[in-house]
């Protein structure tokens, strides 16, 4: 477990390529749940019978990518402006607290800006690109996503910091998978709501168990996270709702036939997830004790999305 001002923080020294800095402080480790998220949404369409273009599959994988990469840069930004990851010495690194680039002097607050919303501004012209393939509904997909990304941390609305980040963060990652299958279906369908959604919430549990170990610094930088609001002790039973209404809308969606059974194996991932709850539930007030509970919603979620994924893929079309 890393604590604050150790050696796996990012230091300038280390970074001296800049194209390495800057990749870098996307966070491209914690990518992967976009990756997922677009994933699940070409296995809905291949799922109804829909045949894959491979140029539009790959540019949505690529932009979702720097989508969310720009909207982790944007929330260092806004975060540094706050005050908020000055304030956080209980973070643990790299899970909580932010990137610490600009805190460490890797990057200026003002590059860091500059840099997220350029990334943000290149998804444009290649949704636009999407758009005249498949059809204008994306406009709406993607700019709602869009817009949940930039909403969550800049001001005015600064989601996160009105004890609503976690609707956010569903919303913004069930708009992956939905978005995703649109590009190739050409049309909305039930059918990436029903498998994403599950996926969706494990996402945002994942952004909420995160604000354990940063509630003093939300705190101090008036941040009034649902965490802050609740307190931890009471808060910590929402990761475990937040999970039950995940699996719980699996099985309903297995049991109701919308999809296919294979996909019931996904909830095997419950393991991870509640074991993880069950560590919140004793180590709330004791936030630097939580990276393996991290550690296993992270892992939670990757691979229930994957199995999910996976298992559309391969139930045969319908």
């Amino acid at each position: 477990m890393s604590r604050p001002g150790t050696s796996a923080e990012p230091l300038r020294e280390r970074l001296r390529n800049p194209v390495l800095r800057y990749v870098c402080a996307t966070r491209p480790a914690f990518l992967s749940v976009t990756l997922v998220a677009c994933l699940i949404g070409l296995a809905s369409a291949h799922r109804d019978g829909v045949a894959m273009d491979a140029a539009t599959a790959v540019v949505t994988l690529l932009f979702a990518l720097v989508a969310h990469a720009g909207a982790n840069v944007v929330n260092d930004y806004h975060d540094a402006r706050s005050g908020t990851d000055a304030a956080n010495t209980r973070r643990l690194f790299p899970f909580t607290g932010g990137s610490r680039f600009i805190q460490n002097g890797v990057l200026s607050e003002g590059q860091t800006g500059l840099f997220g919303y350029l990334l943000l501004a290149l998804v444009i012209p290649a949704g636009l690109w999407l758009a005249w393939h498949s059809g204008p509904g994306l406009l709406a997909i993607g700019a709602a996503g869009l817009a949940a990304g930039w909403a969550y941390s800049a001001p005015p609305l600064a989601l996160m910091k009105r004890g609503v980040g976690e609707l956010a963060i569903a919303a913004a990652w069930l708009l992956v998978v939905v978005g995703s299958d649109y590009v190739q279906r050409g049309s909305l369908a039930p059918l990436p709501v029903a498998a994403g959604l599950s996926y969706a919430l494990l996402v945002a549990n994942l952004l909420f168990i995160n604000q354990f170990p940063d509630h003093d610094g939300d705190a101090a930088a008036g941040k009034r996270t649902l965490v802050v609001r609740l307190g931890p002790q009471a808060a910590k039973w929402a990761y475990l709702l937040i999970a039950i209404v995940a699996y719980g809308w699996l099985v309903a969606m297995v049991s109701r036939g919308i999809l296919p059974q294979k996909t019931a194996a996904a909830a095997m991932t419950m393991v991870l997830s509640f074991s993880a709850a069950r560590e919140l539930l004793h180590l709330a007030s004791q936030p630097e004790e939580l990276a393996p509970a991290i550690k296993r919603t992270i892992l939670a979620a990757n691979l229930h999305g994957l199995i999910l994924a996976a298992t559309l893929a391969w139930s045969g079309q319908r």
